[in-house]
């Protein structure tokens, strides 16, 4: 799951980024110059089946987080979004929206560069439907195709939506047709977190900050507060050294922490596990997701082969001492395709050659 760290020039993107990569966390830097991070989501659960089963590898779910360039009013309008950049948030699963609430030579209006950035958005998926629209149009010869007429009707009710200035994450068209619409990557349907980025001296004004901000966001829109510049710092030293600052300074949980779990949320994830000798290991999935897509995640080949996945719950899987107690107790099962995965069911997948 890649999430896109976003905001205006100067609001301490880079700074949170570096909160989240934390020190000896995988970053590194893409073609593009941007910075990507692979962040382990901990998991209690695969840690206690690593010890029953030491295997020789233990893989958590993974979220990446990539820091990119400062969007600026007018980007969309006057088409001067980096590509490569645009490409980048048009692939991410969801964005961290960092608003300033700190001087830097410049008006402080963490409401005011959210609904800039929510605008640029907008444009962009204006100018998108549009030129599709237009291509559509010049499509002769495919008026009575019924898929492509049945496009045409979407995007116009999605640009019908856009022009009223609201982003595509309140409409419902959005995901009643999901599938259709997919290829699009549409920037102001994306899951989106808010991050209030505040100095240590104002870190007791957040309340009401949070409090003033929230009646702009949708009302899907997480937002928190948290001094970045502190965090980064937090992420540079030991755990011993982290909990002693954390406790000095009042803060009950890393930021990295809180995204992980604001991640999860706004992207309907949970876990399935699989275990052996060789790996133990946690795969995010979406909720609602089936066996047999759940089994793609582990490789195309599975999905496509598909027979059944042996399934047991965690919590029957510990409470009955392995699968042999499982199975004795009724709970050891075979799912077919259509069966909803859980989370912290742990798969086996039997697959056609």
């Amino acid at each position: 799951m890649l999430i896109s760290i976003i905001g205006n020039a100067g609001c301490g993107k880079t700074t949170l980024f570096q909160a989240l990569s934390g020190a000896g966390m995988n970053g590194h830097i893409t073609a593009d110059q941007g910075s990507i991070t692979t962040i382990d989501v901990p998991d209690e659960r695969l840690d206690t089946l690593t010890k029953i089963f030491r295997p020789r590898k233990t893989v958590y779910a993974r979220i990446e987080a990539a820091d990119t360039a400062a969007i600026r009013e007018g980007d969309a309008k006057n088409e001067t979004m980096n590509p490569k950049m645009l490409h980048r948030l048009r692939s991410s699963d969801a964005f961290l929206l960092v608003l300033r609430y700190f001087d830097n030579g410049n008006v402080v209006d963490p409401v005011g560069d959210y609904h800039a950035l929510n605008t640029e958005f907008i444009l962009a998926d204006i100018a998108q439907i549009e030129k599709r629209l237009e291509r559509i149009k010049n499509q002769n010869g495919k008026k009575d195709n019924p898929l492509l007429q049945q496009e045409k009707i979407l995007l116009e009710e999605c640009l019908s939506h856009l022009n009223e200035g609201k982003s595509l994450s309140a409409l419902p068209t959005i995901r009643e047709n999901g599938k259709m619409l997919r290829s699009f990557q549409f920037l102001s349907e994306k899951p989106m977190m808010v991050v209030i980025n505040h100095t240590e001296e104002r870190g007791h004004e957040m309340d009401g900050v949070l409090k003033a901000i929230k009646p702009a966001l949708p009302g899907n829109v997480p937002a928190v507060a948290v001094c970045a510049k502190l965090e980064a710092e937090l992420a540079l030293v030991s755990p011993d050294e982290r909990s002693g600052l954390m406790a000095e300074y009042g803060i009950t949980e890393t930021i990295r922490s809180t995204i992980i779990q604001l991640s999860s949320r706004i992207l309907g994830l949970i876990s399935f596990l699989t275990v052996g000798e060789d790996e133990c290991r946690a795969w995010p999935i979406r909720e609602g997701m089936s066996a047999q897509d759940a089994a793609g995640t582990i490789h195309s080949n599975f999905c496509d082969r598909f027979i059944r996945a042996e399934t047991v719950a965690y919590d029957a899987f510990i409470e009955h001492k392995g699968f042999a107690g499982c199975k004795k107790a009724g709970l050891w099962r075979l799912e077919g395709k259509t069966y909803i995965v859980r989370d912290g069911d742990i798969l086996t997948i039997r697959a056609g050659n």
